[in-house]
């Protein structure tokens, strides 16, 4: 009996020692590779000083490019759209972790229907941020309303199992090259879409989810930051109250929203798109000058 429990001990030690020396070699590929989303992410956290802060999923990731915007407005200008981040549940760990060193002038966020819709696996795409556990407490807030806190407090090497093998990969391949202030331009398709898409209309409201709007918006008045929702180009066709969910909270809290999807820009462009939901790099540019002349009008008016 001795014996198996001091063999046992042994495992317990062990098994603690391969996750901390693991964690930690983990860390140091996530501060050092190149993919997609790890050096954005590794910005957001620790250095954005820009006055200007645009968030969202890979819609706001592929569709504004900083550069256009900041000569539009005269104001630095970050993209810190987070590919596949899906959902407001994410955007909510990334604001927090941008507040806790930086309070920008404005934020822009890319809104989308599956920040108010019920859906499968709601919190999947939270993991992103969990090597960023432990240095914030609202962030760290969402993983326990994913019921993902204590398996993250446990173990270190846990928090890089959702982008293991793309932070490794990265550490070969720098997907960040010829960026633009977090704007990674995507090239010119194979081909265009050709049918136009036809959404139907939201339905299964997750309440949740909407209580989380309530709660970025919040903080973004509490710290002064002047907050715009807006859904950019798609390459389909929708019910005039597609987005209604999200413009009555816009218009309860005094937030402008600017739609570019319900009102069709760029139907009439299929070349522009890459696909049904996102712009390449042409559609981009020309978009990003269209939005910036709209949010310079804003930002002068004096409501």
């Amino acid at each position: 009996m001795k014996r198996f429990i001091c063999s046992f001990v042994f495992v317990l030690i062990g098994v603690f020692a391969v996750d901390r020396i693991g964690g930690l070699a983990m860390w140091w590929v996530n501060q050092h590779t190149h993919d997609v989303s790890g050096p954005k992410i590794k910005y957001l956290v620790n250095d954005v000083h820009e006055d200007v802060v645009l968030m969202g999923t890979s819609r706001c990731n592929l569709h504004y490019v900083p550069s256009i915007i900041s000569d539009t407005l005269g104001m630095s200008v970050y993209n810190g759209g987070i590919d596949a981040s899906n959902n407001i549940y994410a955007h909510y760990i990334m604001l927090n972790h941008i507040l806790a060193r930086h309070k920008p002038k404005v934020i822009c966020l890319e809104v989308m229907t599956s920040d108010f819709v019920k859906g499968t696996a709601p919190f999947r795409t939270v993991t992103f941020f969990a090597p960023y556990f432990g240095l914030n407490n609202r962030a760290d807030s969402v993983f326990m309303e994913a019921g993902k806190y204590w398996q993250y407090q446990v173990s270190h090497l846990y928090r890089y199992n959702a982008k293991a093998a793309s932070n490794i990969a990265g550490l070969a391949v720098n997907r960040h090259a010829g960026g633009d202030n977090g704007y990674i331009p995507h090239h010119k398709p194979s081909h265009f879409p050709n049918n136009l898409g036809e959404e139907k209309a939201p339905n299964k409201i997750d309440r949740k989810k909407l209580e989380y709007v309530q709660r970025y918006i919040n903080l973004c008045h509490q710290n002064n930051i002047k907050l715009i929702f807006m859904v950019s180009p798609k390459y389909s066709i929708i019910d005039a109250h597609h987005y209604d969910v999200l413009k009555n909270i816009a218009l309860q809290n005094n937030i402008p929203f600017l739609d570019y999807h319900t009102t069709g820009l760029y139907l009439d462009h299929p070349e522009y798109f890459k696909d049904e939901s996102h712009l390449w790099d042409k559609g981009a540019r020309l978009y990003s000058s269209v939005f910036a002349g709209d949010l310079k009008r804003i930002l002068q008016s004096p409501n």
